[in-house]
């Protein structure tokens, strides 16, 4: 039988880890191999690949059509970004089967991804994923299957001007009770860019006024937005990824967060680009107040791939945008040298010659007076240790220069 010949049918792809897929991005050559092992010969049909992607969604929605009746609403679409097929075994012409010895058989194949894809994704009511699937056609039997998934990441650099400006924001909230008003709570902030990685810490600078009679709680969390559309109906879900808790305000006090850390943890990167699904992250500082709805302020985040260059200042990012040439830079060793002894540089003797007063005859009239005295000194002789007190001061018998003259 078929089934007792056929030991191993299975994709791998190169770069796979054992344990989980290949992560490849757009614009890269996938390359892998079908492997077959038969325990005997067999006759065999066409082996035929295929590389899908595509993004899904999918969600139902309860409707009252009135006081008994009900029905319920579904809502899903697709979006395809990859299609790619080949034809690895082909059966011969006179369309008789091939006949495989056995042992171990490879079959390799290699295709490229589009430009342009979205991050896989898995949420819950939609996802985007990539596979490759082989099918093994046999004489008188079934197809045999076999399916590996790989991870595609879409790079979203950070050193970008839009991702490296200053996100800043205000607000301001009365806090009522029973119709009286207890005063006003207000809260400003400020995180130094939009752009972030996973694994990096946000500054948050931050100040809260509490004008209520009441103590109030500062908090500061980032939300994650899963936003699935089809048929022109939006879905979403909202989920706090890391959150902090701040020291609660006393009535009429401020507080003042001078970069209070919050780390990214690790979380998939923004989906900005799909039609039908978007991954959106933002910064949120809240204000429990007591007796009355909390008081939020967001910022928007973007989680990229690219972290921020080693530079880590604005303007080595920005300047990158017009192609400036940085390759000088690796020629810089790690740690710099210790200058060389003075010995090993200028003998006693050569020393003793250079520092010894010219010769008129040999100089003329050219370099007299102090200036040649002071090159001298500066060039063959080591540099004083670093003081307060001037080593060479200026000598009463020199009358200064009129600057004006």
């Amino acid at each position: 039988m078929i089934f007792d010949r056929l030991k191993r049918f299975s994709i791998v792809l190169e770069g796979a880890e054992r344990d989980g897929p290949a992560a490849f991005s757009p614009g890269q050559a996938v390359s892998g191999r079908v492997v077959l092992e038969l325990a005997a010969a067999a006759r065999l049909g066409a082996l035929r690949l295929r590389a899908m992607g595509a993004a899904r969604v999918h969600w139902t929605e309860s409707r009252s059509a009135g006081s008994s009746t009900a029905y319920t609403q579904s809502y899903s679409d697709q979006v395809e970004f990859l299609s790619h097929r080949d034809t690895l075994m082909v059966p011969p012409d006179n369309g008789e089967a091939t006949v495989l010895q056995a042992g171990r058989h490879e079959f390799p194949f290699t295709f490229q991804l589009p430009e342009t894809l979205a991050t896989s994704f898995e949420g819950k009511h939609g996802n985007v994923r990539y596979w490759v699937k082989a099918k093994l056609h046999r004489p008188w039997s079934t197809v045999k299957k076999a399916k590996k998934e790989f991870t595609v990441i879409e790079p979203i650099d950070i050193n970008t001007p839009a991702l490296l400006a200053p996100q800043a924001g205000a607000k301001e909230k009365l806090a009522r009770a029973w119709y009286c008003n207890r005063g006003q709570v207000s809260v400003t902030a400020k995180i130094d860019r939009k752009g972030y990685t996973p694994g990096e810490v946000i500054p948050i600078f931050a100040e809260i006024d509490n004008c209520t009679s009441r103590a109030v709680v500062p908090k500061a969390a980032i939300i994650q937005t899963q936003t699935f559309i089809a048929r022109g109906t939006k879905k979403q879900k909202k989920s706090v990824v890391t959150s902090i808790t701040g020291d609660p305000i006393p009535a009429g006090k401020r507080e003042v967060w001078h970069g209070r850390a919050l780390k990214i943890p690790p979380v998939g990167p923004s989906i900005l680009q799909c039609r039908i699904i978007q991954v959106e992250y933002s910064l949120k500082v809240c204000v429990d107040i007591p007796g009355t709805s909390k008081l939020l302020l967001e910022l928007p985040l973007v989680i990229g791939t690219i972290p921020l260059h080693p530079f880590g200042s604005r303007t080595s990012s920005v300047s990158s945008q017009y192609s400036v040439n940085l390759d000088w830079l690796s020629t810089i060793p790690e740690q710099l040298e210790a200058p060389p002894e003075y010995s090993a540089v200028v003998s006693s003797p050569e020393a003793e010659q250079s520092l010894a007063p010219p010769c008129r005859s040999e100089l003329g009239d050219i370099l007299e007076g102090p200036f040649f005295a002071y090159i001298q000194e500066f060039r063959f002789r080591p540099p004083p240790l670093y003081s307060e007190v001037d080593p060479n001061p200026a000598s009463d018998s020199i009358r200064p220069r009129c600057m004006t003259c």
